[in-house]
């Protein structure tokens, strides 16, 4: 079957819906604004008490880990709710494609995890008067960063469960290390050969190093390399996520 102009209209018609479906349903939910806001938020403050850093090389990395856990805890959350009051099946007999679920689903936590970060970075210019190199470059990581997030969390919402504790634990198993291994704490110019290494195959290492261009104009990486890295992320994520929905709900 050739995949037409048409079907892409359809596809993304089908996700728009679904989007708006998720964010009118599940935008405020408590525990997406705890894991969201506050989780990234208090495990900054516990590795910045007593360092004497400045508040500029810190706000990049507090935005970069808000858009990791904002933008993945929808997905996980409105997925395996919908399992359980059998929902989610009518999503799976609508005349839409495996595609344009992912997509929607994507859409709604790259959209909720978007307004939480500009939140917060006004806020940030606000109270600390910051100074900001490019705003444009700002804004376009933070939404790659969210999009790329977004579909980490449909990947894991992939889980055939109705238990939302199942796959927000799985789901932390890979975001805890995430921020230990990426720069966010420790700058990737202070890790050791193997730890740059490492980071290399974080999404969350090329997140929080292009919103650090954005801050300082600084980049440890490169600025299209984070750009084509988190485009890549985005890529990988969504191509798992329509074969794991395809293996799961056949």
């Amino acid at each position: 079957m050739v995949y037409t102009l048409e079907n892409l209209k359809n596809d993304l018609h089908g996700a728009w819906a679904i989007t708006r479906k998720d964010l009118t349903i599940y935008y405020l939910k408590p525990n997406i604004y705890m894991s969201g806001i506050l989780f990234p938020l208090f495990m900054l403050l516990a590795f910045a008490v007593g360092r004497n850093a400045p508040i500029i090389t810190l706000i990049p990395g507090l935005i970069a880990i808000t858009a990791l856990f904002s933008a993945s805890s929808i997905e996980p959350v409105s997925i395996p709710i919908e399992r359980r009051t059998k929902t989610f099946d009518r999503l799976l007999s609508a005349p839409i494609s495996i595609f344009a679920l992912v997509l929607g689903e994507s859409i709604s936590g790259l959209l909720f995890s978007y307004s939480i970060c500009i939140l917060m970075l006004v806020a940030g210019a606000i109270l600390y008067h910051l100074s900001l190199v490019s705003i444009l470059i700002l804004l376009v990581g933070i939404a790659l960063s969210c999009f790329t997030f977004a579909n980490l969390g449909t990947v894991f919402a992939a889980y055939p469960t109705e238990n939302v504790g199942e796959v927000m634990s799985l789901l932390n198993l890979v975001r805890l290390p995430l921020i230990f291994i990426s720069g966010v704490f420790i700058p990737l110019e202070a890790m050791p050969s193997w730890g740059r290494a490492v980071s290399a195959i974080s999404p969350l290492t090329y997140a929080s190093d292009i919103l650090r261009y954005g801050f300082e104009g600084v980049t440890h990486v490169g600025l299209v390399t984070d750009i084509v890295m988190l485009l890549l992320f985005v890529i990988i994520f969504q191509l798992i996520g329509n074969l794991l929905y395809k293996k799961f709900n056949e």
